[in-house]
């Protein structure tokens, strides 16, 4: 007899809400998918605070909570549930869940320093570096302060793109994505970095939702439990009364950085 699939409320940003959503439909458990706006990493104790009222308005019913986020800036360090665990990758930012691991983001980045990522997801929820953002951008600026004003803060907040060098879209093959790849090569073109392109992977969100929690990717938060930056390899941990938790048997449920203009 086939197990009973288990119910999960996962709160996801909406940087990427599709590979989400595709996940979700594909796994073997119930998922219910809480959505929070993209860029509340910039505000990590906004987020913090969004995502403990999602926590608390997840209602009953649910086997865990899931986070469809990583660390991010520090903004999930501090949450808790006192009667569920919460379930998360061990990850700093989105980039991780849409490669898949952890890993396979350590060895891009160190190939490939000075990357600047690029997705459908982040097209679609905000406005990425490139020409179209600097002409809306100064467009605002003049209208505000005037042409020669305009020049001066549009050098001035351009500055953080002398350490990017790299324009890379991740690619899950969504509708789309040929029109977002040729917008990633417009971009990187007109900043004058390179560009690259590689395929998305779907591994670790589809063992997140299907309760494969092993703690190499993942950390299960005990009830009562806090999520707290771990400042190594593993990303986070978990400690109640400041005492870490080396690791929490979950029961049937368990398996086996762009920063400077907010993005992480």
């Amino acid at each position: 007899m086939s197990q009973e699939p288990h119910s999960y409320y996962l709160i996801g940003c909406r940087a990427v809400w599709r590979e989400l959503y595709l996940c979700a439909a594909q796994s073997k458990n119930r998922i219910e998918i809480a959505l929070l706006p993209q860029g509340l990493h910039n505000t990590p104790d906004l987020l913090r605070k969004e995502m403990r009222r999602m926590i608390s308005n997840a209602g009953e019913g649910w086997d865990a909570i899931l986070c469809g986020y990583g660390l991010c800036c520090n903004g999930l360090a501090g949450l808790s549930h006192p009667t569920l665990p919460l379930v998360l990758p061990r990850a700093h930012d989105c980039i991780t869940l849409l490669l898949g691991s952890k890993e396979t983001y350590r060895d891009y980045f160190e190939a490939h320093p000075g990357t600047y990522w690029y997705s459908s997801g982040w097209f679609e929820e905000t406005d990425m570096p490139g020409p179209d953002r600097d002409e809306k951008t100064r467009q605002m600026y003049v209208e505000k302060y005037g042409e020669e004003n305009a020049d001066f803060l549009m050098e001035e907040t351009q500055r953080w793109r002398v350490n990017y060098h790299c324009a890379t879209f991740v690619d899950w093959g969504l509708k789309g994505s040929i029109d977002y790849i040729a917008e990633t090569q417009k971009c990187a073109e007109y900043l004058g970095w390179s560009y690259d392109r590689v395929e998305g992977n779907n591994k670790l969100l589809m063992a997140l939702m299907n309760g494969e929690w092993d703690e190499r990717g993942f950390l299960v938060v005990p009830p009562g439990h806090t999520i707290i930056p771990s400042h190594d390899e593993t990303i986070v941990k978990a400690e109640k009364d400041g005492a870490a938790v080396k690791e929490f048997d979950a029961g049937p449920t368990a398996g086996s950085i762009n920063m400077p203009d907010g993005k992480w």
